[in-house]
């Protein structure tokens, strides 16, 4: 099971979660790594470095790599801003977040693969794989509120999964992967993205599907003003409704007793994100067809759609 990101801090002089430390001077950010099984520093450091280059000053520009007690350190620059995350995003920031995204997937593709920078983490190669396994369970659902929700919800999961393919993709874009909105800074103007230890190469529809799915980003972010700021195309747009499924899949199964979401928020959330998942379920094509009675027509399953159907 990967670790989710739920936005696990402390703040005492720093910043700790359970991936990484953080130490601020007046002009650099100390990044401790806690685990580094996944070469999150290499991916990091490759993907800052790229940025520096190709979208000046829309990430950290890096300046240095050191090893304290063992442990991989990543020495960069401190940028101006706050973080997202404080309440729901005016609409300056929409658009501001958007066009931050569109200058990452913008920076030249050519330049990222010459880097030797693999997949994102969780990319959308294996993530429909990884579902059908952490679904299959077995998950102790008595400390829920609701237990039969969120077995109708996982039950309703497996179905999807068993049914229906991994949905369309390219790997053409450098992906964040992790846009926490704690990962955002904003400085009254712009947007820019920190936090690039799961980065890596990545499908655009599928880089936004997971954005706008992310649990923390639930209240701040507007996932059609998001979409219609990143500017995707028709066909992209439409990738993206069928990801944000398996996204919301994922983060079902992070809120369930034993994984770490479920200690981290609050009691009930585990159940809202099962109603969530069943709400996208009843407008998905591939299950509709099997449960609509003759002649009735299933939902088209468009972005449209599934955006009505979840916000």
């Amino acid at each position: 099971m990967p670790r989710d990101s739920t936005g696990d801090c402390t703040y005492s002089g720093g910043v700790t979660t359970h991936t990484h430390d953080l130490t601020f001077s007046e002009t650099e950010v100390r990044k401790r790594f806690n685990s580094w099984d996944d070469d999150e520093p290499d991916r990091e450091w490759t993907c800052l470095r790229i940025l520096a280059q190709q979208a000046p000053d829309l990430a950290p520009r890096p300046l240095r790599r050191e090893t304290a007690e063992g442990a991989p350190v990543i020495v960069m620059e401190r940028l101006p801003g706050t973080p997202l995350g404080s309440g729901p995003l005016t609409s300056r920031q929409g658009e501001a977040l958007g066009a931050a995204l569109r200058r990452l997937f913008d920076v030249e593709f050519a330049a990222v693969a010459a880097t030797g920078l693999g997949e994102r983490r969780l990319g959308a190669s294996t993530l429909r794989t990884h579902l059908v396994a952490w679904a299959a369970g077995p998950h102790d659902l008595n400390p829920l509120q609701e237990p039969g929700l969120v077995e109708r919800a996982l039950s309703g999961a497996r179905e999807f999964l068993t049914k229906s393919p991994a949905p369309a993709f390219e790997l053409s874009v450098l992906g964040i992967a992790d846009l926490n909105p704690a990962n955002v800074l904003w400085d009254g103007r712009v947007c820019r993205l920190v936090d690039f230890e799961d980065g890596g190469l990545s499908d655009p529809a599928f880089e936004l599907a997971d954005h706008v799915e992310h649990l923390a980003g639930r209240g701040v972010y507007d996932a059609d003003a998001l979409i219609r700021a990143v500017g995707l195309s028709t066909a992209e747009r439409e990738r993206l409704a069928e990801w944000r499924t398996f996204w919301a899949i994922f983060w079902l199964i992070m809120l369930l007793p034993g994984n770490g979401g479920f200690l981290r928020n609050p009691p009930g959330t585990t159940e809202e994100q099962a109603g969530r998942v069943l709400r996208m379920l009843d407008a998905t094509p591939e299950l509709q067809r099997g449960r609509r009675s003759p002649g009735r027509q299933a939902p088209t399953g468009t972005a449209d759609t599934v955006v009505s159907m979840v916000n």
